[in-house]
């Protein structure tokens, strides 16, 4: 935050907003600009948890897999991204480093069903030889195969934009109270009245939930709840010389992330461990052999850093988006796996639509809270 910004404080605020990640801070300098007052509560720090933690692909991985619900929320985003990075970044000095280095795709068994999918959301796809991907990415290892080239798709810094949104919250008069957890919502008469905190009740006509992997917890005791689980992802950084990777690499369920600086990002893993953000030897192992069967070079780079954190996993990986059928002025935004930083302008656009009676850029029906969701393969079907 800039020293000159002083911190508001907002004893009845217009609304109030659970949870400071990508979605929760997004929310907030959204409704601030459109004149409301607005408080957000992060039991830790804001730019935290997810928003950290996350590769910062700004596309669903093999998004052919996804429910178009995901498909149209990521094309409207990506469609946005640039101006919104654009507005970000004169507004606070922080570059979020959104950088389009396109997605190579390595051996994908379904083919034909992403080149479909690459026709109706009217995506640039191409399907690449074997020496053709490695024209497109040197630095790849030999391979015989054939892959899949998105030329369009980009990425953002995740901690990078974290700071960023933090920084235009302070700039635009947003009471942002970190290390303030909510214990409960002050429900009356199927009412939102506001939220009760570790610092007391806090009153608000409207209440945002954003709380990621954490929001049930809130919403576990109402009738109609959210199927959302923390899921846990493991990954890899390291220091790797400036143009080692310039491409974003996906070989099943294992990527490689080069930045701007050099460093190249190595992830993910997908595990259902609750709540645990623990990190393992066997994964460290799992990820930097992985990375360096993609790019043989980073056998002689250092690895700087091996992290944890918690996916906000919805039963499909569409996020729940709306107002809650039984609490007048509950507004929820979480469940959005492993897509909440490329989903997030589309996600607050459409909530906001909804609290601010606009016409909403998405069909508000398909991420309804009451609406099914089928468990994927990789989600635990007894949930």
């Amino acid at each position: 935050m800039s020293d000159s910004i002083s911190v508001a404080k907002h004893d009845t605020p217009d609304c109030i907003i659970i949870g400071g990640g990508v979605i929760g801070m997004l929310c907030a300098r959204e409704l601030a600009g459109e004149g409301l007052k607005v408080t957000l509560l992060d039991k830790g720090q804001t730019g935290q948890e997810s928003t950290w933690a996350g590769g910062g692909i700004l596309s669903p991985l093999h998004p052919w897999r996804y429910p178009d619900a995901v498909s149209a929320m990521a094309r409207w985003s990506q469609a946005h991204y640039p101006s919104f990075v654009e507005a970000l970044k004169i507004e606070t000095g922080v570059d979020p480093e959104w950088v389009q280095s396109g997605v190579l795709v390595l051996d994908p068994e379904d083919i034909e069903g992403a080149l479909a999918w690459g026709k109706k959301w009217q995506t640039q796809i191409e399907l690449l030889s074997a020496d053709q991907a490695a024209s497109c990415e040197p630095a790849l290892a030999a391979r015989s195969t054939d892959a899949v080239w998105l030329p369009k798709l980009a990425q953002a810094r995740n901690p990078r934009m974290g700071r960023a949104l933090t920084e235009s919250l302070y700039r635009r008069r947003v009471d942002v109270r970190e290390h303030c957890a909510v214990t409960d919502l002050e429900i009356v008469d199927g009412q939102i009245r506001g939220v009760n905190t570790t610092e007391g009740l806090l009153r608000a006509e409207r209440v945002i939930l954003a709380a990621g992997a954490w929001s049930p917890q809130l919403t576990d005791s109402l009738q109609t709840t959210i199927k959302v689980l923390p899921v846990r992802g493991q990954m890899l950084v390291f220091r790797a010389p400036k143009g080692l990777v310039t491409r974003i690499v996906l070989d099943g369920p294992r990527y490689v992330i080069p930045r701007l600086d050099g460093r190249v990002l190595a992830g993910s893993t997908v595990e259902f461990v609750g709540f645990n953000k623990d990190t393992t030897v066997d994964a460290r192992k799992d990820l930097h052999v992985a990375a360096i069967d993609l790019i043989p070079a980073l056998t002689d780079c250092e690895i700087e850093h091996h992290w944890a954190g918690l996916r906000p996993g919805s039963p499909n990986g569409v996020p729940y988006i709306g107002e809650h059928p039984e609490i007048s002025g509950l507004f929820i935004n979480t469940g959005h796996y492993r897509n909440g930083l490329g989903l997030a302008p589309a996600a607050v656009h459409l909530l906001l639509d909804l609290m601010l009676d606009r016409p909403p850029i998405l069909p508000p029906e398909d991420y309804a809270l009451g609406q099914q969701r089928p468990p994927s393969v990789e989600f635990p079907q007894d949930t």
